[in-house]
């Protein structure tokens, strides 16, 4: 831990309290080092790999995923594109395959998928019902609640797995005017 928040450049977090605590310091200090790399002005993200390892060697696997995840999320709204993010999270597949619950590695593989879903969408790519079917309600509601694109706002409101994103997008639809793909 101490070398993450060192090449983060962080000096003000305790070291010892956050390797004695077993999850709110270290997952608070994880969280500040994903932040800082993922912010990071540098298109190299080769070092990510050996990040995301240490960070998933930590014990608390719970916190380590929440912690990756974060990466995930923030290095997704950063690439140029569906083609960046597939090479930069092959990377990543054997580090998270080291996680021992299979839970969490298909919880990290599926934000992933979401993800190259989106991108492709910001890419031009309309989707199928059956293609939408594929990602989770979490990027369903994610779709209907940020999607400019009148072609995607129909699709999650007449193909999304629950009513709550069908509804949202329904509305965005039908109370703004948007963009067309």
């Amino acid at each position: 831990m101490a070398e993450l928040l060192a090449e983060a450049s962080i000096l003000d977090v305790d070291v010892d309290e956050a390797v004695a605590d077993e999850q709110h310091a270290r997952l608070s200090a994880y969280l500040r080092v994903v932040s800082v790399i993922a912010s990071s002005q540098s298109r190299d993200r080769d070092r990510d790999r050996a990040i995301v390892a240490t960070i998933l060697r930590d014990p608390d696997e719970n916190g380590s995923k929440t912690a990756v995840v974060a990466l995930v999320d923030e290095i997704a709204w950063k690439v140029t594109g569906p083609a960046e993010f597939r090479r930069w999270s092959a990377e990543l597949l054997p580090e998270i395959d080291q996680l021992k619950t299979e839970g969490f590695r298909e919880f990290i593989r599926r934000r992933i998928h979401d993800w190259l879903f989106y991108l492709s969408i910001k890419d031009g790519h309309v989707p199928t019902p059956a293609e939408l079917a594929e990602v989770t309600d979490w990027m369903q509601r994610f779709l209907a609640e940020h999607s400019t694109s009148l072609a995607i706002l129909a699709l999650v409101a007449e193909s999304a797995n629950t009513r709550k994103p069908r509804n949202i997008a329904k509305n965005r639809a039908g109370s703004r005017k948007l963009r067309t793909q």
